[in-house]
């Protein structure tokens, strides 16, 4: 085997050591384990590989020469086109051309042209209106909760909303403005300054997108043309102008993506665990920590890289690489890319807390001991013990149910008495008042002060209806029939003395320092046991039908031996609030404690049920919202203010010569690698040895980068935007010039790559500018603009389904 291997690399001009991308990694396992290893790696995945750059092709050789092992070699940490590319040569080697190296001053000239061109582009009239604008309204006022410490809730992670925060602290905000929807800017709010801050993420993507393309190994024309299609897309361009999520959300995501493709080219390159490899490791797990800290979108990114990072350790795997290397990667890509991804987007959260000291509209979606601890939350400031006469709410300790309730509809059967339930939301029915037993008579205003302690007998009395929390053996619960019924019922002198007392049952004081058997608000978790039938007041997680208003069903489970589990949380209850004007009121916040963790991990569940409650309304028609079957061919555009003749008008529309163009090859691309994979099966000979396995390691992220941002939307119920097909776009385009630079490369010996190049760009930059004033703002009737109304769904100047 080895002399056939010897025979078949001298055919193709092959050096012994030469070998493929991803089975570089292994040449010098080669060497330390044996040709066994090598072996198998090599002609067990890519067959024979393709010429080495260096000794197949002179002209690559000599540019190294002239470079001084520079220009062209594989050292640095940026991979870079090669000095000495020859544009008629598509083989291997030429077609991944980029290599790494220090970044040439080539690359440097044109990596500043196109920041350059980036910075006026999205900073030209910026601050042409002074009104809030589209998504201002909800980032802005986030921002601004930042500067002044309130809490407040919203479905997506919280970094882009901090950078928004510190925006506005830059810029002098001092967090007063509201950011009411359309309204003027006042003096004192530096909305320019915020808005140029957060465009700089957006400016970023295009030198992002060049670099990228480098590492792609495309050309460096081609690699130019990318960063252009990023440079001179109009909807991309028009949403990096405002105070929004998205400039962040793609400049991690872009970051993502260089940190990948840069990471997989230094592996290739044999390597490993040198400290370039690390630092391309790193930046890839911190950005994806970025990205999905920004939006849960970001969670596609992962994913991408994910599915790569298991490409290519099964590759090493099936290479038969000696486990103690093979375990190695597997640490090293678990502690970067997945543990700290974690670490970062924990650390967002725990700064998010830290921030956001005050109360605010979003703090009762976490723990009641969370909210205690909030400046200004009625929780915070009230009397720490319970006595006799207090008004009091008392929660259920099992997570879901909420507090203790009742209302004056009654129960359609069994007692037909109020019924009683437990509601999650705050509610003046939720409020009941602490009495003494059933028969003793008490003034709770003007007789002397008793706390109320383990052992005591109770009467709960319902502030709204007078009624009185009671149970009976005579009477099942409407749901759970092996309990007792619960209800409220107004009892007089003559009801049945037992019906209404409870038994308050001490189980645990969270406040150490307290080690006392009295009823405290807050800390004190405890039971309350029916006197005469023994049975314990319990909420389940059984929902009442539509006569019950959908809350949970609140029972009296039966315990005649009292030996009922302590431990059993829907059983357990504390005080969550406590009122007695004749009590001293105290800082809650000294006697109880909140898990981060946990209020992390219940925000995020907060977070996913109100991303799932944005369901549109199909029996009403928005000109915001779209499909994602429409993005694809721009099919409609959305109008981002009013469009009064006189107003300022923005539209967010793409450049649809690359939208479309972007969006055909997407489409295409997944049926040529199957037709291509098809002929390589039957050993037609389009593709030179290891070449469509490179044409795939570079392509996949692009691709796959795309299907995952895209597709997914298709599943979701939630409403979407166009704005939402940015990520995937982002993608799209680089998609494009990578399929550009792969057609030129091969078309007539890749003669007019360079001609192909600046035309495209011409092009496209034309089109940019003809679509511009929807871009920069337009403050005269649309209807002006009526020969851009390139599909007849655009509503540039009517909207069809206005009612």
């Amino acid at each position: 085997m080895e002399s056939r291997n010897l025979k078949q690399r001298g055919r193709h001009g092959l050096s012994d050591t030469d070998t493929l991308p991803f089975t570089n990694d292994d040449v010098s396992h080669e060497h330390k384990h044996g040709a066994k290893y090598g072996e198998a790696h090599a002609a067990g995945l890519h067959g024979a590989a393709p010429p080495n750059i260096y000794t197949a092709y002179p002209a690559a050789a000599a540019s190294e020469r002239r470079d001084g092992g520079r220009g062209s070699g594989r050292s640095g940490g940026i991979v870079v086109s090669n000095g000495g590319e020859d544009p008629t040569d598509f083989s291997a080697a030429s077609f991944n051309a980029g290599v790494a190296g220090i970044l040439r001053s080539r690359d440097l000239v044109i990596t500043l042209v196109l920041t350059v061109l980036s910075l006026a582009t999205r900073l030209y009239r910026i601050g042409r209106r002074a009104n809030v604008t589209w998504d201002e309204a909800h980032h802005g006022k986030f921002g601004a909760y930042y500067i002044n410490g309130t809490f407040y809730h919203d479905v997506h992670p919280p970094l882009a909303k901090m950078l928004v925060g510190l925006a506005e602290a830059i810029a002098g905000h001092n967090g007063t403005f509201t950011f009411g929807s359309g309204k003027h800017y006042p003096d004192y709010v530096n909305y320019v300054s915020m808005r140029i801050q957060l465009a700089l993420y957006g400016v970023a993507l295009v030198p992002l997108a060049y670099l990228t393309c480098l590492q792609l190994r495309l050309s460096r024309p081609m690699a130019a043309l990318a960063a252009s299609f990023i440079l001179f897309d109009n909807a991309i361009c028009v949403m990096s102008r405002f105070v929004l999520l998205d400039q962040p959300l793609l400049f991690f995501t872009a970051m993502s993506l260089w940190g990948a493709t840069g990471f997989q080219n230094i592996s290739s390159r044999g390597q490993s665990f040198t400290n370039k490899w690390w630092m391309w490791l790193f930046v890839t797990g911190f950005s994806l920590g970025c990205t999905i800290s920004t939006k849960w979108a970001g969670l596609f990114c992962v994913i991408l890289v994910g599915i790569a990072t298991i490409e290519d350790l099964f590759r090493k795997y099936c290479a038969l690489m000696p486990w103690d290397e093979y375990g190695a990667h597997w640490f090293a890509r678990m502690n970067t890319l997945v543990l700290l991804p974690l670490i970062i987007y924990t650390l967002c959260f725990w700064v998010h807390f830290k921030l956001l000291y005050r109360v605010g509209s979003g703090d009762h979606k976490l723990s009641s001991n969370f909210q205690a601890r909030q400046i200004g939350h009625r929780l915070n400031i009230q009397p720490y013990d319970v006595t006799y006469g207090s008004f009091v709410e008392i929660r259920s300790l099992f997570n879901g149910p909420g507090l203790l309730h009742s209302h004056y509809h009654q129960y359609p059967r069994m007692s037909k008495q109020q019924q009683v339930t437990c509601f999650p939301h705050r509610d003046t029915n939720n409020v009941w008042q602490l009495h003494k037993a059933h028969g003793i008579d008490a003034n709770y205003t003007l007789d002397r002060i008793e706390f109320v302690h383990h052992g005591d007998i109770v009467q709960l009395v319902h502030n709204t209806t007078g009624a009185t929390l009671r149970a009976s053996k005579q009477f099942l619960a409407p749901l759970t029939t092996s309990h007792f019924e619960v209800a409220a019922e107004n009892m007089t002198a003559s009801s049945a003395s037992g019906a209404s007392n409870w038994q308050v049952e001490v189980v645990k004081q969270s406040y150490s320092k307290r080690g006392d058997k009295q009823l405290h608000a807050m800390t004190t978790s405890f039971r309350l046991r029916h006197v005469d039938l023994g049975c314990l007041l319990r909420v389940g997680s059984r929902r009442l039908p539509s006569w019950g208003w959908s809350q949970s069903e609140v029972t009296c489970l039966p315990d005649s031996t009292h030996k009922k589990d302590i431990k059993s949380w829907d059983v357990l209850w504390y005080v969550e609030h406590n009122a007695n004007e004749r009590m001293a009121k105290d800082d809650l916040s000294k006697y109880v404690s909140s898990n981060f963790l946990v209020n992390m991990i219940q925000l995020n569940i907060e977070m996913g049920k109100t991303n799932n409650a944005l369901w549109p309304d199909v029996n009403k028609y928005s000109s915001l919202e779209s499909s994602p079957w429409s993005w694809l061919f721009l099919t409609y555009p959305m109008r981002m203010v009013g469009w009064g003749d006189k107003s300022i008008k923005y539209y967010e529309i793409g450049n649809p010569l690359l939208w479309w163009a972007s969006a055909i090859v997407c489409i295409v691309y997944p049926l040529r690698m199957l037709y291509w994979i098809g002929r390589q099966r039957r050993q037609c000979n389009d593709w030179r040895p290891g070449e469509l396995l490179e044409f795939w390691d570079n392509s996949k992220f692009l691709w796959g980068g795309w299907a995952l941002q895209y597709l997914p939307f298709f599943l979701m119920g939630r409403v979407t935007y166009i704005h939402h097909y940015l990520p995937a776009l982002y993608f799209g385009l680089l998609l494009l010039a990578f399929e550009l630079d792969f057609f030129f490369r091969h078309w007539r010996r890749g003669r007019f790559l360079h001609m192909a190049a600046w035309s495209i760009g011409l092009v496209v930059a034309v089109v940019f500018l003809y679509f511009s004033p929807f871009t920069y703002g337009w403050n005269r009737p649309a209807k002006e603009l009526a020969g851009r109304k390139w599909l007849s769904s655009w509503n540039i100047y009517e909207d069809f389904y206005a009612m």
